[in-house]
């Protein structure tokens, strides 16, 4: 090994073998965890399940979302090459279909497995403990007629064997060359892009993607403030223009009551009357006028 690696507490560990091909080891040189897979393995679907197995592998081997899964030694262990280098996965992190897959398909399980349903997945939650349970709540609880379609095997690496098996170096440059799978869970996700990063830890990479949801979470919100602010500030200014309106009109009202009647026409005066009650047309206030009286006073005589 190229590199001692500590793996108390971390999520992911590359774990880099003296030779790829023949032994994997970790912690320390000279440690072999018992996973080697000279050759190409013999993958089988497992019936309603989006993963594969190797009924013929000396571990409990499977594919799931374009990745290699072994549980060896009471952990879990990925890769993106059938025979590694391998990483340490966490508990917390293994993806939920390789967790629900039965126990009839471990090749090779632990001893704690005995007496536990063959027709079930392991009981996770009672090894792991409460705090795993918590987290992963509902593993154990999914709809099987809605299982995602597996992903396809990556067969380009049967020419690749003994001699010929990459070095982790350039595993990556191959695999995005003849593999063109993208994974959809998110955990195995985290896990290739630390896997291949080389030292990004899936819980950083979980840490940079809730960062960018926060930052897209964050700019939302400020689009949506803004364009609250810029409504407030629309009816504010609505509102100042119906007030200066409404000043206006009783402005108008005041200035209207303070202006004086319309001033009438003037009317003719009566006629003038002298004293003996004739008026200047030569009647008297009898009504008759003076010719009238004369024409009278001749006849009577």
């Amino acid at each position: 090994m190229r590199h001692l690696i500590a793996v108390l507490g971390l999520l992911l560990v590359p774990l880099t073998p003296g030779v790829a091909q023949v032994t994997i080891q970790i912690g320390l040189p000279g440690i072999n965890i018992g996973i080697n897979q000279p050759v190409y393995p013999q993958l089988v679907q497992v019936p309603g399940y989006p993963v594969y197995y190797d009924p013929g592998a000396a571990s409990n081997y499977f594919f799931y979302d374009g990745m290699y899964w072994v549980f060896q030694g009471d952990s879990w262990y990925a890769s993106s090459w059938y025979n590694g280098p391998w990483a340490l996965v966490s508990p917390r992190y293994v993806p939920v279909f390789i967790l629900r897959v039965p126990v009839t398909y471990y090749r090779h399980p632990p001893a704690y497995f005995r007496g536990w349903q063959p027709s079930g997945p392991p009981r996770w939650g009672e090894h792991w403990g409460n705090d795993w349970e918590r987290q992963r709540q509902g593993w154990d609880r999914w709809d099987h007629g809605s299982a995602p379609r597996p992903a396809p095997l990556p067969v380009y690496q049967k020419q690749y064997s003994g001699t010929r098996y990459p070095r982790a170096e350039q595993q990556q440059e191959l695999h995005r060359e003849k593999y063109s799978y993208q994974t959809r869970d998110a955990e195995v996700k985290r896990v290739e892009e630390a896997h291949f990063a080389r030292g990004i830890q899936p819980e950083q990479a979980k840490q940079q993607d809730q960062a960018r949801q926060q930052d897209q979470a964050k700019q939302q919100q400020q689009a949506k403030q803004q364009d609250q602010a810029r409504q407030q500030d629309q009816a504010r200014q609505q509102q100042q223009a119906r007030q200066q309106d409404q000043a206006r009109q009783q402005d108008q009202a005041k200035q209207a009551k303070k202006q004086p009647p319309t001033a009438r026409a003037p009317q003719a005066p009566p006629p003038k009357q002298d004293k003996g009650g004739q008026d200047k047309g030569g009647q008297d206030k009898g009504g008759q006028d003076k010719g009238g009286q004369d024409q009278k006073k001749d006849h009577d005589k």
